[in-house]
């Protein structure tokens, strides 16, 4: 049975994604990686897929590693896991314009109580940048997961 090249590409590119963003880290841009934040995002609450969240918990560990936080963005990410799956009142897969303003939600608390831990004006400043940028980049890459979720 072969495997056709778009089969292969929609069951790889969740995982290339994360890995992907994770190896691109650059101080300004994407510091220790903290964008493959948002393929973990998308593919474990918005478009669940299957087998993910083990692999999402690793790489959360894989940016804590490299992003010098001590098991923070991997407890963070277990915790909304768990809200998540204890809760039916929000279903996050039905959410309008792809979970961009729960993704903002998760990722901007979350990384306001990181800068916390070390306040600087200068730490608030690049936390509040790294907050708009990944909601800029939210919306361009769901839509790229979608269309290649549809070809």
């Amino acid at each position: 049975m072969k495997t056709s090249p778009a089969k292969f590409l929609k069951a790889v590119f969740p995982f290339l994604t994360v890995l992907l963003l994770w190896r691109l880290s650059v101080p300004f841009w994407n510091p220790g990686g903290i964008l493959a934040i948002i393929p973990i995002f998308y593919y474990s609450f918005i478009n669940p897929v299957a087998g993910f969240s083990l692999f999402a918990v690793l790489s959360c560990f894989l940016i804590d590693y490299k992003f010098d936080s001590l098991l923070f963005w991997t407890s963070i990410y277990c915790l909304f896991y768990a809200v998540n799956g204890f809760q039916s009142f929000v279903d996050l897969t039905r959410q309008k314009n792809d979970g961009v303003l729960v993704f903002m939600g998760f990722f901007g608390a979350s990384a306001l109580i990181l800068s916390l831990m070390g306040f600087s004006f200068q730490n608030l400043i690049h936390v509040v940048w790294l907050i708009l940028w990944s909601g800029i980049l939210y919306i361009p890459f769901t839509a790229i997961a979608k269309r290649i979720k549809n070809d």
